[in-house]
């Protein structure tokens, strides 16, 4: 399975971005698509997930403002990102685990290659 993240870029606070995580190889084995983000000198935090069948889960900081989905036609998963705020700004990263619904990194199997997003004025 290979993941290819796209879409980070410069936007201003207040502002959306759509991130894409474009998904290749054995998709069949893949059951939750996860987005992550990095900050220099921090962890590696979940953002969102969502399982084949739909189920949706968020970070409290980005609930009612961030929307998981994924487009199982394109192989694709999105993520809507609105009212973006400065601590926003992150390496954002996809991934993908085989079976259950987890939010630890640790747990997913395949990830892309991060795409920055810079939450600015």
């Amino acid at each position: 399975v290979q993941l290819q993240a796209s879409g980070g870029g410069l936007v201003q606070p207040g502002g959306s971005l759509r991130l894409s995580c474009a998904i290749s190889g054995n998709i069949d084995s893949i059951n939750v698509m996860g987005w992550y983000r990095q900050t220099p000198g921090e962890m590696r935090e979940f953002v969102a997930f969502i399982t084949q069948g739909g189920v949706t889960h968020y970070v409290d900081s980005v609930k009612g403002r961030f929307d998981i989905s994924r487009d199982n036609a394109r192989n694709t998963v999105y993520l809507q990102m609105n009212s973006l705020k400065p601590e926003d700004t992150a390496v954002y990263y996809c991934a993908a685990e085989r079976s259950k619904m987890t939010t630890s990194q640790y747990e997913y199997d395949y990830w892309g290659q991060g795409t920055l997003v810079t939450v600015s004025s």
